[in-house]
């Protein structure tokens, strides 16, 4: 079967061949050809991941292929960076699955794509089979909006990056990047025509958008603070805005005038929803308060008053009279909109309710959450029908795609996810942390090792077979950093609870509390034979601790931000600090003088010492990584690729290899010679952090609490 990937690449070969195989009635042919990874490879090269997509929509019901497809669909982002990225993603998605179409997938990815590659040892991506359908990436800061074209294939989206992006649906691109606002988008609306669409945001207006071209063709003025709900009327000749000027604005849009400014409201107007008849509307604000406006008159009909805290959502359920709510109070209200009354109100969210949708036929809702979740719900009971997990940060947005089935989120953690609500499997949890990994160090003998997270505690993780050995707990925050002391046997933790402590690994106790800092413990490093420690805070000061007695023995200040990241000279003379300042501080630990290397634009969060080479490796939000000459402070080498701020880096034991972590979801493997880039896994969060247990195995830390293991596997 092999044999099809050397097919000529002739610009129909690829396109049709699993065609001709599903018209000639050949199905085993093709079922076969759609588990042959070398043909998947040579498809994606020769066309795009939509064309290798659509060929297993050509077979009927077959389990093991259905999971290879929705495999790939969530695999878009990487595959859309990097198509060599293929091996590494469908093992990370469908390793430990007992079906014969995935094993002969599997057995083909495991060779790889021909050069250098990262390999996970184990399924550490999120797998297929659950609700999550696909990922989107391209925003660089919070997605605030999401809106649906008629069509349902495409999606407009706005964001913190002070741009709204149009996006293809079925292969996860960005049709378009549409510029203009000059502070953050806050709401969108596509026009009935699908052609036009309407965005608000926090620089006070409102723009008209021509979709097809990605121009402004008209700004509405008039509110006097950010805006920051939008909605459409009938036909969409007329739109209603809302803003923190505590009023709603009435606009024509052919004009850009106002009609009418509803006022009434002691708060920010935060969500609005025209109801069907286009001649009412339901506004929601920071006064904890709904209100129902007359839109011919302007005039309040109504006051709903439940909400202890500002309502962040309303829509209203058709043709019954009943709207939905959602409130920073964490809750969902249904009001019957005819008395004003709360009929029932639905608990379960952890954090606020930022987004509500009702679906199709008016008996489910779903809702979005500061606790990174979708509930979905039954009006009729009031109950969680099931919770949608998936997201890293806070869930800002959510819009429903026509069938009804399928919705949209948009999050603080810089994606959208497309989900099936149809879906009725909920897959096993992950057996790890259940909040994001922030740091990971690497015991002595490189078989073990030590991770720390956002859920308050330390995992003791075997890299041979993926599994946690041991649960450390007494952190009363989230640890930030972790250490691993001479032969193995201690570990040092530190913590946003302003305390480090020194553990046993082999029996996860406590031996000592040390504290001292006056805000959260960032990052901290051994000194010698493990009797001392430095450690840096948010403080913006270093401090040398004496393990044995738990005493700080120096404290040293020259920050003038907090202090994200150490490294110690091998003679233990020596420290080099990165810093929020945007500058790495070269120590002497004898004097406590600090020399600055000046050069990265936003704050350093990582570096490494490079041997005994005199040089170093830092990585910085301003999305670089930077190799300094630390003899002179100069800068020899500036590594670009990142798309999103630089969180880890680490260098081969040689010096000639590094690797890095980002916000944007990729390890990077660099070659310091040359500056390039030689092989990149992308996960399915922010990469925060990492440590190389040999030269050829790589451990890693993400904000989805995941731990990835991958060897470095070469041509």
């Amino acid at each position: 079967m092999s044999g099809w990937a050397n097919g000529p690449d002739d610009g129909y070969f690829f396109e049709h061949l699993a065609q001709h195989l599903a018209a000639a009635d050949r199905l085993d042919e093709l079922k076969a050809l759609l588990c042959d990874h070398e043909w998947l490879a040579a498809k994606l090269r020769s066309t795009n991941i939509a064309a290798v997509l659509a060929d297993y929509d050509l077979v009927g019901q077959d389990s093991g292929l259905a999971l290879i497809q929705q495999a790939l669909c969530l695999s878009i982002p990487a595959l859309s960076r990097d198509p060599a990225q293929m091996p590494s993603q469908l093992l990370a998605r469908l390793r430990g699955i007992d079906s014969p179409a995935v094993k002969a997938v599997l057995a083909g990815a495991e060779k790889g794509s021909g050069r250098t590659w990262l390999c996970p040892r184990f399924a550490g991506l999120t797998p297929p089979g659950g609700p999550l359908r696909q990922i989107l990436t391209g925003h660089k800061d919070w997605i605030t909006a999401v809106a649906v074209l008629p069509d349902n294939r495409h999606a407009l989206s706005g964001s913190k990056d002070n741009t709204l992006r149009l996006w293809d649906l079925a292969t996860g691109e960005t049709v378009r990047i549409l510029e203009g606002h000059t502070d953050w988008l806050s709401a969108v609306a596509v026009l009935p025509d699908a052609g036009h669409a309407l965005s608000g945001s926090v620089d006070d207006t409102l723009r008209i958008w021509d979709l097809a071209t990605g121009e402004t063709l008209r700004v509405l003025q008039g509110h006097i603070r950010p805006v920051n709900t939008v909605a459409l009327i009938g036909d969409g000749a007329s739109a209603l805005s809302g803003s923190d000027d505590n009023t709603l604005r009435l606009w024509d849009l052919a004009t850009g005038e106002t009609l009418r400014t509803l006022v009434g409201h002691a708060g920010s107007v935060n969500a609005v929803a025209v109801l069907a008849n286009g001649r009412r509307a339901l506004s929601g604000s920071a006064d904890n308060t709904l209100r129902l406006w007359d839109l011919a008159t302007g005039e309040t009909l109504r006051v709903l008053k439940g909400h202890t805290e500002e309502v962040r959502a309303v829509s209203e359920i058709p043709d019954c009279n009943r709207a939905l709510s959602g409130s920073w109070d964490k809750t969902l209200r249904l009001w019957d909109l005819e008395t004003g009354q709360t009929l029932c109100v639905l608990d379960g969210h952890k954090h606020t309710v930022n987004a509500v949708v009702v679906l199709a036929n008016g008996s489910r809702a779903l809702s979005a959450s500061g606790d990174d979740t979708l509930r979905l719900w039954d009006l009729a009971t009031g109950e969680t029908l099931r919770t949608l997990e998936g997201h890293t940060d806070e869930i800002r947005t959510v819009a429903v795609l026509g069938d009804g089935n399928r919705v949209l989120s948009g999050s603080h953690d810089y994606t959208l996810r497309l989900w099936d609500l149809a879906v009725g499997k909920k897959l096993p949890p992950f057996q790890g942390h259940t909040d994001s990994v922030g740091a990971v160090a690497v015991l002595a003998n490189g078989s073990l090792a030590l991770s720390g997270s956002r859920d308050h505690t330390l995992r003791l993780w075997d890299l041979a077979t993926g599994e946690t050995v041991r649960t450390l707990k007494g952190h009363t925050n989230g640890v930030t950093v972790v250490a691993v002391l001479g032969d193995g046997s201690l570990g040092l933790s530190g913590s946003w609870d302003s305390t480090l402590r020194l553990w046993d690994l082999a029996t996860g106790e406590t031996l000592r509390i040390l504290g001292g800092h006056a805000g959260a413990v960032s990052t901290v490093a051994s000194i010698g034979e493990g009797y001392l420690a430095l450690s840096g805070s948010w403080d913006t000061t270093l401090r040398l601790w004496d393990l044995a007695t738990g005493q700080t023995l120096r404290v040293f200040k020259g920050h003038a931000g907090p202090v994200n990241a150490l490294a110690v000279t091998a003679d233990g003379r020596g420290a080099l600090s990165g810093s929020s300042d945007k500058t790495l501080g070269l120590w002497d630990l004898a004097t406590g003088e600090m020399r600055a290397l000046v050069g990265h634009t936003s704050r350093v969060n990582a570096v490494a010492l490079i041997g005994k080479s005199g040089s170093a490796l830092s990585g910085s939000w301003d999305t670089t990584l930077r190799l300094w000459d630390l003899a002179t402070g100069e800068t020899l080498r500036i590594l670009e690729g990142h798309s999103s701020r630089v969180n880890a880096v680490a260098v081969f034991a040689n010096g000639r290899r590094a690797l890095s972590g980002s916000h944007d979801a990729t390890l990077r493997l660099w070659d310091l010679v040359s500056g390039n880039c030689i092989a990149e896994f992308m996960a399915d969060a922010a990469i925060n952090c990492l440590a190389f247990a040999h030269d050829d195995l790589i451990v890693a830390g993400s904000d989805d609490g995941r731990i990835h293991i991958l060897e470095i596997r070469e041509p």
